[in-house]
């Protein structure tokens, strides 16, 4: 039940403290994020760690002013790939090719297919499909925060075009979907602190047939 009890402390900080978190929690939260499922074991995302403060208040404006931006210890920004290529395609079956040592048929052929479909799709649908892998990667990040004990803070409310612009995104063929500010609640300050979590009845979320 260790998981859950995290589960259930950890909320959607709206205000934090500033204190720096370790640098090994934030090693164990992006170990988790590395390890997360993609589709076809693409990860079709990459994440930008922000602890620079002037960059951090370049960010607020375009993210409605909120406070968690600058007062958190790090940003982590979720980036999709702006579509899907050969090349992308191409280097992560490389990439598990080298690490396992060898080269197995039914894996080219899978290649092969993925190649002949992915990049010959709009560009516009591909970026959606790789930021809901993006997306599962958050989710876990989010989890493993809050097994460390840090807070964190999902958020879409923000101009992801100005984001681009800012982190010069777009030159590296990746369009950021959400960010996760993470750090420590101040709880002084947080209205959400010691609200009680509300969550759907078991009986209006889950269907079970067997």
């Amino acid at each position: 039940m260790e998981l859950i009890d995290k589960l259930n402390w950890r909320y959607a900080a709206k205000a934090m403290n500033g204190n720096k978190i370790p640098q090994e929690k934030i090693d164990t939260i992006i170990e988790a994020i590395s390890l997360a499922p993609t589709s076809s074991g693409l990860q079709p995302f990459e994440i930008i760690v922000i602890t620079n403060q002037e960059l951090k208040e370049k960010i607020r404006p375009i993210s409605w002013n909120q406070s968690v931006i600058t007062d958190c210890s790090h940003l982590i920004v979720f980036a999709a790939w702006d579509t899907y290529t050969a090349e992308r395609i191409n280097k992560m079956f490389d990439l598990t090719n080298k690490v396992r040592g060898f080269k197995n048929e039914g894996w080219e052929n899978y290649r092969q297919m993925l190649l002949g479909s992915y990049p010959q799709k709009d560009a516009e649908v591909n970026f959606n499909h790789a930021a809901k892998q993006a997306y599962i990667a958050f989710s876990q990040a989010i989890a493993a925060a809050a097994f460390e004990g840090v807070d964190s803070t999902p958020l879409e409310g923000f101009d992801p075009d100005a984001l681009d612009k800012i982190l010069g995104l777009k030159e590296k063929g990746l369009r950021s979907c959400v960010m996760l500010p993470l750090g420590y609640r101040d709880a002084e300050n947080d209205w959400l602190v010691n609200l009680k979590k509300v969550r759907k009845e078991k009986e209006d979320l889950v269907t079970m047939m067997e």
